[in-house]
Formats: structure tokens, sequence, C-alpha cells
């Protein structure tokens, strides 16, 4: 059997963005992904179905897997066929042992590549503010360990000569030697006065920044509790960072939000609290899906000019909608005596991309302002289409029935259960790590409550919980739920601006 490869991918210091295109490319392609505990578990998503997933990540006090393991794990999968993605925090072959893996592999006969990332002593730095050079402080930056390899009998540093022998000074994996390093820096004739910073968790919501000086910088570190994993700069360029600190200045910087829409639609709203300095978590607790049964919506398409009103009520229906249309080669300009309604900005601007225009959106995008509508209309003995989800709220149909109309109300999509990680969702609540839980639409708050478990309701205690209008908020309130947002425009941009109302900004 041909042996499998080997990619051995950079994924940056934690922010998943940092990944480059084709270390991505190499997530999506492999067999078996071996990470680190540095690379963000965002990245994990993009895995094709089926992917063997394994923890490989080290701690200062843990190993999941000692280095040897990890070989051998390398070794055995590409032996067996796969394609194998070793994916690593920050750059491989920075402090990231992927030399060493490398040659194992070389030495096995596995072929190898190396996808090189962003390294955290260059990205931490800049997510804090401080650029590692800069032409009016220095000309020299050097990258340091600072955790030797411990099987050494001496250092191979040479204090002497790098204490003043270059401007700025990065270490990495330094903070359980703070105190020596400052002292070797000033014993060899460092200043004492030289700025320095500490950044934990950089690039991250957690990311906290320590300042000072050589003479100070270990007792603030210890008074602010700084651990690991953490990035040391010593040099004037740490001056910078009161007027660059550009990441924590977000409005939402330091926020872990989890949106439950489905995964084919989240991305818009993730994008619009990632670039508000939020960090969005994906767990879908629902998917869209086709229709078991497309009769009766084959149906009414074939009849559409029979209908005197057609209402679509979310993008979803449209597209769903118009997908069918395509499908069964229906002219779509047999719609031009039909009215349509939609409810909200975002079902319209769908509509209006076929060149079709509404004749009415309610002001407020729920289905009772509609009725709102209809009632100044004459619909008794009309007929109205109204294709939507299978799990749709029944008071649209049977309010504009009591009013007289015929009402045709055919499954355009269905709305399915999601595949969010219920056991990482978990861990992220108990660790206190998630600040807000978005939902969009009932059945979000329905499955994710179904997904959590009331057993452990109690996780989301502390937790803002945000809801898209009155009926998502009506329904988390009844499964249990306190509701501290709710969008008075219930659009992804309304929920969006009520997150930030709430959180002050």
């Amino acid at each position: 059997m041909k042996y499998g490869t080997v990619y051995l991918v950079g994924a940056g210091p934690g922010d998943p963005g940092l990944i480059t295109l084709k270390g991505l490319d190499c997530i999506k392609k492999a067999d078996v992904i071996v990470y680190d505990r540095l690379s963000s578990p965002r990245l994990l998503s993009y895995a094709k179905p089926g992917a063997e997933l394994i923890y490989a990540g080290k701690s200062p006090v843990k190993h999941a897997l000692k280095q040897g393991e990890i070989n051998e794990v390398l070794i055995s999968m590409a032996r067996a066929g796969k394609t194998v993605t070793r994916l690593k925090g920050g750059d491989p072959f920075v402090f990231g042992r992927g030399g060493e893996e490398a040659e194992f592999l070389l030495a096995h006969g596995v072929s190898f590549e190396v996808v090189p990332g962003v390294t955290s002593g260059i990205a931490v730095p800049a997510y804090a503010g401080i650029p590692v050079t800069h032409r009016n402080f220095n000309s020299t930056v050097a990258f340091i360990t600072g955790n030797e390899d411990p099987s050494k009998e001496e250092t191979s540093i040479n204090w002497e000569k790098i204490s003043t022998g270059c401007e700025t000074l990065v270490f990495y994996m330094g903070m359980a030697n703070l105190s020596r390093i400052v002292e070797q820096l000033t014993t060899n004739g460092r200043s004492p006065d030289t700025p320095a910073a500490i950044i934990r968790w950089g690039t991250r919501p957690e990311q906290q920044t320590v300042t000072g000086t050589l003479a100070n910088i270990a007792e603030r570190a210890r008074e602010a509790k700084m651990g690991h994993p953490a990035i040391i700069v010593i040099g004037e360029v740490v001056s910078l960072r009161d007027k660059l600190k550009w990441f924590e200045q977000k409005p939402l910087f330091g926020r872990r939000i989890l949106v439950t829409r489905a995964r084919s639609q989240a991305s818009v709203f993730a994008e619009k609290i990632e670039s508000l300095g939020a960090e969005p978590w994906e767990f879908p607790t629902i998917e869209i899906a086709d229709p078991e049964d497309t009769a009766l919506l084959d149906q009414a398409i074939t009849e559409i000019d029979s209908y005197d009103w057609l209402i679509l009520t979310s993008v979803n229906g449209v597209q769903y909608f118009m997908s069918r249309i395509r499908r069964l080669r229906t002219d779509i300009r047999r719609l031009n005596r039909v009215k349509i309604v939609a409810i909200g900005p975002k079902t319209r601007e769908e509509i209006e991309k076929y060149g079709i225009f509404c004749e009415f959106m309610p002001e407020e995008f729920v289905a009772e302002a509609i009725i709102e509508i209809m009632k100044g209309k004459d619909i008794k003995g009309r007929k109205v289409l109204l294709p939507r989800a299978d799990i749709a709220r029944k008071v649209l149909p049977e309010t504009l029935r009591s009013m007289g109309a015929e009402v045709d109300e055919v499954t355009a999509y269905r709305t399915v259960a999601g595949a969010g990680n219920t056991g990482e969702l978990i861990k992220l609540l108990e660790d206190k790590r998630i600040h807000a839980v978005t939902f969009t639409s009932s059945s979000t708050v329905k499955n994710f409550m179904k997904k959590l478990g009331i057993e452990n309701a109690g996780l989301l205690e502390g937790v803002a919980v945000a809801c898209i209008g009155p009926i998502t908020a009506a329904t988390a309130r009844d499964l249990g739920l306190d509701v501290d947002i709710e969008a008075k425009e219930y659009t992804i941009d309304g929920l969006v601006e009520a997150i930030l109302k709430y959180y002050g900004k």
C-alpha cells in the first residue's frame, strides 16, 4: 500500500482567521487531524465528515500524548495510506518541534510537507498593539525560547550577547522562568528600565496583557496571576502599546458568543460579531433540508397563476421556493399577477434578486403583522399560497382562513436537528468560556435545550441569552430561560445592535 502524506501545518496563535489558505485546505482534505492545545478548536469544524480527530495537546503540567507517541501516531496513520494533517499552534518550525517531527518522518520513509503558520511571537504582540519592529526603535529582533530542553546540560542561549546585542527580544513559553530571564538580562547589561510586556492567550477573547519594565514585570505578572501560554516582549517597542492596542478596543472584545443558527446561515452573523471583537462559536442546533415530499409544493407551482397572494416568510422560504421553480422549469413570468408579501427586509431583498418585487412588507417582522395588513384587503374567496418551513407556527394560515381566504400551506423546506458538538459545548460552559448564547428562531431555542439537556441547564447561569424577536424570546422563556437581550428590529443587524447595547457599547 502506498503511504499517505503528513502535512505539518501551522494553525497560528489562536484566532482561527489567521490560518493560511493552504493550511485550511490541508484540514479539509485530511483523513486524520492530530491537533495541539494551542490550535483553535474552531478550525476542526472544517474537517471533512468522518475525519479522525486526535488530540495531542501539551501543557506545562500535562501532555495528552508525549512527543514520541505523537511521532508514532503520524507514522502509523501515514503507513495506513491516510492523509494526515498535524495541526500545530503558531508555526511548526518556530519552537513547534516541527523540525523533529519532519526528521522522524523522513527517517521512516514517510513523505511530508510543511505549511508555515503565523508565529505567536509576531501575531500575539501585534494583537496587543506591540510591533516587534519599528524603524524609530529597533533594527533587530530575536526570538528566544523561554523553556529550553530540560535534558540539556547547559543553556545554549548566550545571555551576554543577546541581552544587549538585539533591541527587541521575544520569549516563547517563558512564564515559569520569568524571574530568571529578567535576572540574566539585567546581569548582562540590559537596563532595568527597559519596557517589558507579557501577553497571555494572545489573539483570543481571553487575551490579557501586563506591561512594565524589567525591574517590575515579574512582580506585576504575579499580581495579575499571569500564566501559560504567554509571550514575553522586551524592548522599547512595548511603549507603543498604549497608542496601538487596537484589538482590545473593539466593542465586543473579550466575549465569546454562541451562534446556534444553521451552519449554512451562520457565517454572516458570525462575521458581524467577529468584526466587533467577539469570538463567534458555532453550535448549529438546526439545519435546513429539502422537503421529504414535494408533491404539494410542485402542484402549487404548477398552478401558480391561479393564486392571488404569495406570502414568503423567510430567506429560506424564498430560496427553496425559487429553487423548485427552476427544477420544474416553470417560467417565473407566471408570477406577474400574484401579489407578493415578505416578512422582513432580508426576505424582500432575496425576492428582489429574482427581478420580482413585493406588494407589501410589514413594519414588524412577524406573522401577526401580515395579518394586520391583510385585514385591510378584500381576501374573502382569494387564494393565498404560503410556502414555508414544516414546523412554522399556524397562526397565519388559520387566521387568514377565518377571514375567508383559501390558503394553501405547503412545505418548502424542513428544519432538522443540527450537528453541534454537545460535549464541547458543555466543556465551554463549565469553563465559563461562553458569555452569550444567541437564538434566531424558536426552533434554535428548542433544539438547543434538547441538546443541552435539562440536567445541564444550570450551566447557563451567568450566560446572557439573546433573542432575535418576541416570538423567539417567548419560546425561550417557556423553556425556563431568562432572556437578557431582545432585538427591537427582528433581524441579524438588530440582534447585533441589541448585543452591543447590552454590553454598554
